[in-house]
């Protein structure tokens, strides 16, 4: 089992590039370097330069690569098509031509991905992690969401990017009802699964068995860790899931309530290969304490196994 370990923007606050208080790409890049890890995410679209020559340049300098891109936006509205598919072909043509990630034997497909994660729609976002208070699409919303998502997904494969599906909190893919629903919906051909260890619980699921449950579909995967009383608290307001966020929902791996060992366990049964991005979601006017908890997860994941012998070098 090879296994690398990457990590991705959320961890510095970058999840809505709107934010006035977002940390400097460069900076992300330095200390993602800092902590240890060869490769990142891009982060949402339009945070990190659509750039190839500029930030391949910073990337070397850093002796990193990007693992995947993000598509996360509204993924329902049939009127959103046109910028859903602008925004699949920039991304795939940036992340294609930067710097090549690693490739490990047994891995599925290579690297890098498109996580396409469903985003922007505020009844959702109150309910994210309460599934009897989250209202489901109707059939009609559901096949206009599946009609986007193969859209994505085939524009993604035009060039050689595979796209995976994310399960995110408070997006109309989140509740293991769902996650049925889109597998059943979208064949494997078409589209993977990026499960996030973090959002299956945050949303009332037990990671290790969904993981188990969808391996199948299992193309890449996010690690993530759970304060339990944080979340205990927020499951009792109405609060949206980057406010819970905020309040330090998400924690550095090992700190949390997620039974890590026993993810090792199954990962090694199931023979597990390629890349594990780890994500801390923060408010970004915390992100002067990233260095150290990116860090601290990565000793974490370490310690317990998860420590694997190098892939080959990126180009």
């Amino acid at each position: 089992m090879t296994i690398t370990i990457t990590t991705a923007p959320c961890c510095w606050g970058v999840d809505d590039v709107a934010n006035p208080n977002l940390p400097d790409w460069r900076l992300v890049l330095a200390e993602a370097a800092a902590a240890g890890y060869g490769g990142l995410e891009l982060g949402p679209y339009g945070y990190i330069p659509l750039d190839a020559e500029t930030v391949s340049a910073e990337l070397r300098r850093h002796g990193l690569y990007v693992v995947a891109g993000t598509i996360f936006d509204n993924l329902v509205d049939p009127a959103n098509r046109d910028n859903l598919e602008r925004q699949t072909r920039q991304i795939c043509a940036v992340i294609t031509a930067l710097p090549k990630p690693p490739a490990a034997p047994g891995q599925r497909y290579a690297a890098p991905y498109l996580t396409v994660m469903d985003w922007g729609h505020d009844a959702r976002d109150f309910a994210a992690g309460q599934s009897d208070r989250a209202a489901r699409l109707d059939d009609a919303a559901w096949a206009g969401m599946v009609a986007n998502i193969r859209a994505i997904a085939r524009i993604a494969r035009g060039h050689g990017v595979r796209a995976v599906i994310h399960p995110h909190a408070g997006g109309h893919v989140e509740f293991a009802d769902e996650i049925a629903r889109i597998l059943r919906d979208i064949p494997a051909d078409e589209a993977g699964l990026c499960l996030d260890t973090g959002h299956t619980a945050y949303s009332g699921m037990d990671p290790v068995a969904m993981l188990e449950a969808c391996w199948d579909r299992l193309d890449y995967i996010h690690f993530k860790d759970i304060d339990p009383a944080v979340h205990a608290g927020v499951m009792n307001s109405r609060i949206r899931f980057f406010e819970a966020c905020a309040l330090g929902v998400m924690c550095p791996i090992g700190d949390g309530c997620i039974d890590y060992p026993e993810i090792l366990s199954l990962l090694e049964r199931r023979g597990y290969a390629g890349f594990i991005t780890v994500e801390q979601e923060r408010d970004p006017r915390s992100a002067g304490g990233t260095l150290a908890d990116v860090a601290k997860s990565r000793r974490y994941l370490e310690q317990v196994g998860f420590a694997r012998p190098a892939m080959e070098k990126t180009r």
